[in-house]
């Protein structure tokens, strides 16, 4: 992914997360979010040759039916864009999406409150809006994943045959995952006993069924976390590993370390495992080393210790992570999870050693 325009979405999400509250009506969405946002994406919303404010999309006998927005190519809609108030649900709006969407030659329409973004195309009838969005984006719940779909409809890398190729499959990929999700919460009957025909031989009977339904909720919930515990414990061994072999660090301490004076604890190795994983979003893993001498650990990006990310102040009882800005600021560390407090300026701080 652009880590830069990683960045951009993360930092644009902080800010609508602290004026949400301010924003009262549709206006305000527009001005405040929803037109940011489309720049971020590249867009010029001020050139109403390429966003074009109040697009007019006859509908059938209607004349002069408008849209709020359309995204402009040669001079022929690329993408409608309806836009709600913020405190919208956004699900009584798409039969008028879909009038707007039949009567141009748009291959994509956008409905959206400024914090959600719902993205329709024609994949079930060509030239006929889909009753289901292919890829909804939330701008206060940021995953990896969406970020990377986003990605696409930014101007400079625009494909619409790209997108096309992929919508299908990320539109059933959504459902299976929200489908997931409710089973994984609620389980019903049907799912219940899916689980059943494998590892209970009696009936199947409504007694049996709730019985067994906090089992397999229990069951699933435990399957997740030993999966997530297991990646964990792969990537510490894996750092554990690289302890083994002695580095000459940048305070000439490699003799000191050989005379057991500087010690590599499980903790910082712990630390340096979470760090990098913070980082895995923004830059290869396998760019990403430690070098450990007597007051802190170091996490450097190509072994460089010019190129430290952060610090890790673990030999003390008032531990503290030290970050590679131009304060040089530090931070308390009560527990190893507080290290994911600062991902943010972690992630601020890689990124420009890495430009």
């Amino acid at each position: 992914m652009d880590a830069e325009f990683v960045e951009k979405i993360k930092r644009f999400s902080e800010r609508v997360s602290s004026i949400i509250d301010s924003i009262q009506n549709e206006e305000s969405t527009k001005t405040s979010i929803i037109l940011p946002f489309f720049q971020i994406l590249g867009y010029d919303v001020f050139n109403p040759q390429e966003f074009l404010p109040e697009f007019t999309a006859d509908v059938g006998i209607k004349k002069g039916e408008r849209v709020d927005y359309a995204i402009l190519k040669d001079g022929e809609p690329l993408i409608l864009i309806e836009a709600k108030p913020i405190n919208d649900d956004l699900k009584k709006h798409d039969s008028q999406l879909f009038r707007y969407f039949s009567s141009t030659k748009a291959k994509f329409a956008i409905l959206t409150n400024g914090v959600i973004y719902k993205f329709f195309t024609d994949l079930d009838e060509t030239n006929k809006m889909d009753s289901k969005p292919f890829f909804v984006f939330h701008l206060l719940e940021l995953r990896e994943n969406n970020i990377a779909e986003l990605q696409k409809f930014r101007k400079n890398v625009f494909d619409i045959d790209n997108i096309l190729n992929t919508a299908s499959e990320l539109r059933y990929t959504n459902d299976i995952k929200e489908l997931l999700k409710k089973e994984i919460e609620s389980p019903s009957d049907e799912f219940i006993v899916f689980f059943l025909s494998h590892i209970y031989e009696g009936r199947k009977t409504q007694n049996v069924i709730d019985s067994f339904r906090t089992i397999v909720k229990k069951s699933i919930n435990q399957f997740i976390t030993e999966r997530v515990n297991d990646k964990l414990q792969a990537a510490l061994d894996t750092s554990k590993a690289e302890a083994a072999s002695p580095k000459t660090d940048h305070e000439g301490n490699a003799e000191l370390r050989d005379k057991g004076e500087i010690v590599t604890t499980e903790e910082e190795i712990e630390g340096y495992v979470h760090v990098k994983m913070i980082l895995k979003d923004v830059i290869d893993p396998e760019r990403i080393y430690y070098r450990d001498n007597l007051r802190y650990l170091n996490v450097l990006i190509d072994d460089n210790i010019r190129k430290w990310v952060c610090r890790l102040l673990f030999n003390t009882s008032n531990k503290r992570i030290q970050l590679n800005d131009d304060l040089k600021t530090q931070y308390k560390i009560n527990s190893l999870e507080d290290i994911y407090l600062y991902k943010d300026q972690i992630i601020e701080v890689a990124n420009k050693l890495l430009d």
